[in-house]
């Protein structure tokens, strides 16, 4: 039985698109649902550019209290374009939460399914700006590699016309 699910949303082109089925599924199960957006860590290249225009306590400010309000920043966001995108209260009120966490998408997403003890995970086929070649995404690879849950995937169909288009 599925109770609760977990949608994994990269806030990509195509985000509106995976939520839909895992909406559809949420209110299919009458499940509740989760949604998590993982953000990459600051990049070296980027911290040491930061380095070189901040002295070391304001570093460990932006760190601690500026990442805080950006990730509170981008879950209110991520809210405001739900209530936006969905049908009505009803679907909103399937949405038990929403948490941006930095981190490895991967790893931050099979913790928070486990942190949840959620049922089943919903993820996209692709990020964006994967090239076509390559079938699938590094996150939902590893996720189906090492989720505990069934996973269910959500192909990209965009990709999918391009293929058959570059074969005519």
């Amino acid at each position: 039985m599925i109770r609760s699910i977990l949608y994994a949303t990269d806030l990509g082109l195509y985000a509106t698109y995976v939520l839909q089925h895992a909406l559809f599924l949420a209110r299919a199960f009458r499940a509740e649902l989760h949604v998590i957006h993982a953000v990459e860590p600051m990049s070296l290249f980027a911290e040491s550019v930061l380095k070189s225009y901040v002295d070391q306590d304001t570093l460990e400010e932006i760190r601690n209290k500026g990442l805080s309000t950006v990730m509170t920043s981008i879950e209110r966001r991520v809210l405001d374009a739900f209530r936006d995108e969905l049908d009505g209260a009803d679907d909103l009120a399937l949405v038990r939460a929403v948490r941006v966490v930095q981190g490895d998408p991967p790893q931050v997403i099979l913790e928070e399914t486990k942190r949840l003890a959620v049922d089943l995970l919903v993820v996209g086929s692709h990020s964006h700006g994967v090239e076509l070649e390559v079938p699938m995404g590094r996150t939902a690879l590893r996720l189906l590699q090492l989720a505990e849950v069934p996973v269910y995937l959500v192909p990209m169909l965009q990709h999918r016309g391009r293929s058959e288009e570059a074969g005519r």
